[in-house]
Protein backbone atom coordinates (compact mmCIF):
# COMPACT_ATOMS: atom_id res chain seq x y z
CA UNK A 1 0.00 0.00 0.00
CA UNK A 2 2.84 1.95 0.68
CA UNK A 3 3.69 2.09 -3.22
CA UNK A 4 -0.26 3.41 -4.03
CA UNK A 5 -0.51 7.28 -4.75
CA UNK A 6 -3.57 8.22 -3.11
CA UNK A 7 -5.51 11.38 -3.65
CA UNK A 8 -9.47 13.15 -3.18
CA UNK A 9 -8.90 14.46 -6.32
CA UNK A 10 -7.99 11.91 -8.64
CA UNK A 11 -11.24 11.23 -10.70
CA UNK A 12 -13.40 8.39 -12.62
CA UNK A 13 -15.64 8.10 -15.55
CA UNK A 14 -19.12 7.79 -13.58
CA UNK A 15 -22.68 7.20 -15.04
CA UNK A 16 -24.41 7.72 -11.59
CA UNK A 17 -23.84 7.44 -7.68
CA UNK A 18 -27.31 6.99 -6.14
CA UNK A 19 -28.40 5.43 -2.55
CA UNK A 20 -29.06 4.94 0.28
CA UNK A 21 -31.10 2.32 -1.97
CA UNK A 22 -30.86 -1.63 -1.47
CA UNK A 23 -28.70 -4.56 -3.19
CA UNK A 24 -31.49 -5.94 -5.82
CA UNK A 25 -28.90 -9.22 -6.50
CA UNK A 26 -27.13 -11.99 -5.29
CA UNK A 27 -25.32 -12.90 -1.85
CA UNK A 28 -26.07 -9.56 -0.79
CA UNK A 29 -30.28 -8.86 -1.50
CA UNK A 30 -31.64 -6.94 0.60
CA UNK A 31 -28.90 -4.95 2.41
CA UNK A 32 -29.25 -1.08 2.42
CA UNK A 33 -26.30 0.44 0.42
CA UNK A 34 -25.39 2.79 -2.26
CA UNK A 35 -24.41 1.90 -5.24
CA UNK A 36 -21.39 4.10 -7.74
CA UNK A 37 -21.49 3.30 -11.26
CA UNK A 38 -18.65 3.24 -13.47
CA UNK A 39 -18.65 4.19 -17.26
CA UNK A 40 -17.46 1.48 -19.99
CA UNK A 41 -17.89 -2.11 -20.38
CA UNK A 42 -15.70 -4.36 -22.82
CA UNK A 43 -19.06 -6.70 -23.65
CA UNK A 44 -21.84 -5.93 -25.71
CA UNK A 45 -25.14 -8.02 -23.76
CA UNK A 46 -28.00 -7.60 -26.04
CA UNK A 47 -30.25 -7.45 -23.08
CA UNK A 48 -27.84 -5.43 -20.60
CA UNK A 49 -30.19 -2.92 -18.70
CA UNK A 50 -27.85 -0.19 -18.29
CA UNK A 51 -26.34 0.53 -22.07
CA UNK A 52 -26.53 4.30 -21.37
CA UNK A 53 -22.98 3.10 -19.23
CA UNK A 54 -20.96 2.20 -22.29
CA UNK A 55 -22.83 1.94 -25.66
CA UNK A 56 -21.87 5.17 -27.79
CA UNK A 57 -23.81 3.35 -30.60
CA UNK A 58 -27.23 4.02 -28.97
CA UNK A 59 -26.09 6.72 -26.64
CA UNK A 60 -24.18 10.33 -26.42
CA UNK A 61 -21.59 9.29 -23.57
CA UNK A 62 -20.83 12.69 -23.29
CA UNK A 63 -23.87 13.17 -21.85
CA UNK A 64 -24.53 10.01 -19.97
CA UNK A 65 -21.22 9.94 -18.73
CA UNK A 66 -19.25 12.34 -16.07
CA UNK A 67 -15.98 12.55 -14.93
CA UNK A 68 -16.09 13.29 -11.00
CA UNK A 69 -13.31 13.32 -8.16
CA UNK A 70 -13.30 10.58 -5.76
CA UNK A 71 -13.95 13.56 -3.07
CA UNK A 72 -17.17 13.73 -4.68
CA UNK A 73 -18.10 10.37 -5.32
CA UNK A 74 -17.17 9.29 -2.01
CA UNK A 75 -18.97 12.16 -0.15
CA UNK A 76 -22.37 11.38 -2.58
CA UNK A 77 -21.96 7.38 -1.71
CA UNK A 78 -21.64 7.72 1.69
CA UNK A 79 -25.01 10.31 2.41
CA UNK A 80 -27.07 8.32 4.89
CA UNK A 81 -24.38 5.98 6.36
CA UNK A 82 -24.36 2.71 4.62
CA UNK A 83 -22.36 0.31 5.52
CA UNK A 84 -22.18 -1.35 1.99
CA UNK A 85 -21.24 0.49 -1.26
CA UNK A 86 -21.69 -1.11 -4.51
CA UNK A 87 -19.31 -0.79 -7.64
CA UNK A 88 -21.02 -1.52 -10.70
CA UNK A 89 -20.59 -0.29 -14.31
CA UNK A 90 -20.69 -1.24 -17.14
CA UNK A 91 -17.32 -2.97 -15.85
CA UNK A 92 -16.06 -1.39 -13.52
CA UNK A 93 -12.28 -3.73 -13.00
CA UNK A 94 -11.45 -1.88 -16.66
CA UNK A 95 -10.54 1.15 -14.59
CA UNK A 96 -7.98 -0.57 -12.03
CA UNK A 97 -4.92 1.09 -13.74
CA UNK A 98 -6.32 4.52 -12.87
CA UNK A 99 -4.94 6.26 -9.97
CA UNK A 100 -9.14 7.36 -9.15
CA UNK A 101 -9.51 3.14 -8.84
CA UNK A 102 -7.16 3.02 -6.01
CA UNK A 103 -8.10 5.97 -4.48
CA UNK A 104 -11.30 5.48 -4.36
CA UNK A 105 -11.03 2.01 -2.60
CA UNK A 106 -8.72 3.60 -0.38
CA UNK A 107 -10.95 6.04 0.74
CA UNK A 108 -14.07 3.51 0.98
CA UNK A 109 -12.11 1.60 3.24
CA UNK A 110 -11.77 4.84 5.03
CA UNK A 111 -15.24 5.40 5.98
CA UNK A 112 -15.34 2.00 6.93
CA UNK A 113 -17.70 0.47 4.52
CA UNK A 114 -18.07 -3.12 3.03
CA UNK A 115 -17.18 -2.76 -1.21
CA UNK A 116 -19.30 -5.19 -3.70
CA UNK A 117 -17.68 -4.81 -6.94
CA UNK A 118 -20.35 -6.10 -9.72
CA UNK A 119 -18.12 -7.38 -12.53
CA UNK A 120 -18.66 -9.51 -15.32
CA UNK A 121 -15.30 -11.91 -15.05
CA UNK A 122 -13.33 -11.00 -17.86
CA UNK A 123 -10.71 -9.08 -16.09
CA UNK A 124 -8.27 -10.16 -13.56
CA UNK A 125 -8.32 -7.87 -9.80
CA UNK A 126 -5.20 -6.64 -9.42
CA UNK A 127 -3.12 -7.29 -5.39
CA UNK A 128 -4.95 -4.08 -4.44
CA UNK A 129 -8.02 -4.65 -5.51
CA UNK A 130 -8.15 -8.20 -4.42
CA UNK A 131 -6.91 -6.94 -0.77
CA UNK A 132 -9.23 -4.36 -0.49
CA UNK A 133 -12.88 -5.28 -1.96
CA UNK A 134 -15.03 -6.96 0.57
CA UNK A 135 -16.54 -9.38 -2.34
CA UNK A 136 -16.50 -9.61 -6.19
CA UNK A 137 -20.66 -10.14 -7.27
CA UNK A 138 -19.23 -12.51 -10.61
CA UNK A 139 -21.47 -12.52 -13.33
CA UNK A 140 -20.09 -14.50 -16.52
CA UNK A 141 -22.08 -14.15 -19.58
CA UNK A 142 -23.82 -17.11 -21.15
CA UNK A 143 -24.60 -17.72 -24.98
CA UNK A 144 -27.79 -15.65 -24.98
CA UNK A 145 -26.03 -12.49 -24.53
CA UNK A 146 -24.24 -12.90 -27.97
CA UNK A 147 -21.05 -11.73 -27.50
CA UNK A 148 -18.81 -14.62 -28.98
CA UNK A 149 -17.15 -17.12 -26.09
CA UNK A 150 -13.42 -15.75 -26.59
CA UNK A 151 -14.41 -12.71 -25.37
CA UNK A 152 -17.37 -13.16 -22.60
CA UNK A 153 -15.22 -16.20 -21.04
CA UNK A 154 -11.76 -15.60 -19.51
CA UNK A 155 -10.34 -18.36 -17.61
CA UNK A 156 -7.47 -16.58 -16.29
CA UNK A 157 -9.38 -14.34 -14.80
CA UNK A 158 -12.31 -16.15 -13.65
CA UNK A 159 -9.44 -18.04 -11.60
CA UNK A 160 -7.95 -15.28 -10.43
CA UNK A 161 -11.39 -14.14 -9.19
CA UNK A 162 -12.29 -17.23 -7.60
CA UNK A 163 -8.82 -17.65 -5.78
CA UNK A 164 -9.45 -14.09 -3.60
CA UNK A 165 -11.80 -16.40 -1.71
CA UNK A 166 -14.10 -13.60 -1.91
CA UNK A 167 -15.92 -14.08 -5.24
CA UNK A 168 -19.38 -14.95 -5.85
CA UNK A 169 -20.57 -16.07 -9.34
CA UNK A 170 -24.49 -14.97 -10.64
CA UNK A 171 -25.51 -15.99 -13.73
CA UNK A 172 -28.63 -14.48 -15.69
CA UNK A 173 -30.60 -17.20 -16.84
CA UNK A 174 -33.99 -16.83 -19.21
CA UNK A 175 -34.56 -20.36 -19.60
CA UNK A 176 -33.86 -23.91 -17.75
CA UNK A 177 -31.76 -24.80 -21.10
CA UNK A 178 -29.44 -21.71 -19.69
CA UNK A 179 -29.43 -23.43 -15.94
CA UNK A 180 -28.28 -26.04 -17.64
CA UNK A 181 -25.32 -24.02 -19.37
CA UNK A 182 -24.86 -22.76 -15.73
CA UNK A 183 -24.13 -26.20 -15.07
CA UNK A 184 -21.60 -27.59 -17.52
CA UNK A 185 -19.36 -24.13 -16.37
CA UNK A 186 -19.18 -24.31 -13.42
CA UNK A 187 -18.07 -27.88 -13.58
CA UNK A 188 -15.55 -27.00 -16.16
CA UNK A 189 -14.75 -24.08 -13.86
CA UNK A 190 -14.68 -25.87 -10.66
CA UNK A 191 -16.89 -23.61 -8.80
CA UNK A 192 -18.69 -24.90 -6.15
CA UNK A 193 -22.74 -24.98 -6.42
CA UNK A 194 -22.77 -22.84 -2.71
CA UNK A 195 -21.20 -20.33 -4.97
CA UNK A 196 -23.53 -19.89 -7.66
CA UNK A 197 -26.67 -17.54 -7.95
CA UNK A 198 -29.02 -18.43 -10.32
CA UNK A 199 -31.17 -15.36 -11.30
CA UNK A 200 -33.98 -14.54 -13.89
CA UNK A 201 -33.51 -12.16 -16.78
CA UNK A 202 -35.98 -9.46 -17.01
CA UNK A 203 -37.00 -5.93 -16.40
CA UNK A 204 -40.07 -5.99 -14.95
CA UNK A 205 -42.39 -7.67 -12.25
CA UNK A 206 -44.18 -10.16 -14.54
CA UNK A 207 -41.12 -11.63 -17.00
CA UNK A 208 -39.06 -11.80 -13.58
CA UNK A 209 -41.69 -14.02 -11.96
CA UNK A 210 -42.49 -16.41 -15.33
CA UNK A 211 -39.09 -17.10 -15.96
CA UNK A 212 -37.81 -17.23 -12.24
CA UNK A 213 -40.57 -20.05 -12.27
CA UNK A 214 -39.19 -21.67 -15.13
CA UNK A 215 -35.51 -21.42 -13.47
CA UNK A 216 -36.08 -22.42 -9.93
CA UNK A 217 -36.28 -26.16 -9.61
CA UNK A 218 -33.38 -27.13 -12.10
CA UNK A 219 -31.47 -24.33 -10.33
CA UNK A 220 -32.29 -26.22 -6.95
CA UNK A 221 -31.70 -29.56 -8.47
CA UNK A 222 -27.78 -28.59 -9.36
CA UNK A 223 -27.23 -27.16 -6.15
CA UNK A 224 -27.30 -23.46 -7.04
CA UNK A 225 -28.56 -20.77 -4.98
CA UNK A 226 -31.41 -18.42 -6.41
CA UNK A 227 -31.49 -14.60 -6.40
CA UNK A 228 -34.49 -12.55 -8.03
CA UNK A 229 -34.10 -8.91 -8.55
CA UNK A 230 -35.54 -7.26 -5.43
CA UNK A 231 -35.32 -3.56 -6.98
CA UNK A 232 -37.43 -4.48 -10.19
CA UNK A 233 -40.05 -5.42 -7.71
CA UNK A 234 -40.11 -2.68 -5.95
CA UNK A 235 -38.91 -0.02 -8.29
CA UNK A 236 -39.65 -1.73 -11.99
CA UNK A 237 -37.04 -0.25 -14.48
CA UNK A 238 -36.38 3.30 -12.66
CA UNK A 239 -33.06 4.15 -12.70
CA UNK A 240 -30.70 5.72 -9.86
CA UNK A 241 -33.03 3.40 -7.40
Amino acid sequence: MSTVTVSLDHTLVVREVFGPTLQGEGPSTGRRCAFIRLGGCNLTCTWCDTPESWDGKRFDLRATLTRRTVQDIVARATVGLPDLVVITGGEPLLHQQQDGWRSLLVALRSAQVEMEVETNGTQTPDPITAQLVTRFNVSPKLAHASDPEHKRIRPEALAALHATGKAAFKFVCQTPADVAEVAAFAETHALAPSRVWVMPEGTDTPTLCDRLAEIAAPAIAAGFNLTTRLHVHAWGDEKGR
